[in-house]
């Protein structure tokens, strides 16, 4: 399994650990909104959704089970909802 950010064995860090992590990259890039692990995780796959990744796939980076707990996602992401192109559109009427 690939981790945003790897431990210093090769596995995952303690999630103490990438607190410290993200507030000093948060201090460092002059962040001044309180920033949690959640909404980098949330963040993280809106991005997916609106680059294209396929909902399929996505449960299995976030580790969730089922695609139901990743659906929540798709709200936030509208990018491609204004390309969508009704099939009635097509149609020479």
């Amino acid at each position: 399994m690939c981790f945003l950010f790897q431990g210093q064995y090769e596995d995952q860090y303690a999630v103490s650990s990438l607190r410290q992590v993200l507030k000093k990259a948060c201090l460092k890039a002059g962040i001044k909104q309180p920033i949690t692990l959640h909404w980098l995780r949330h963040s993280f796959a809106t991005h997916l959704l609106e680059a294209g990744t396929d909902i399929c796939y996505i449960p299995q980076l976030l580790g969730h089970s089922s695609t139901k707990t990743t659906e929540i996602y798709t709200h936030v992401s509208t990018k491609h909802i204004s390309q969508i192109k009704s099939p009635l559109d097509n149609l020479n009427i």
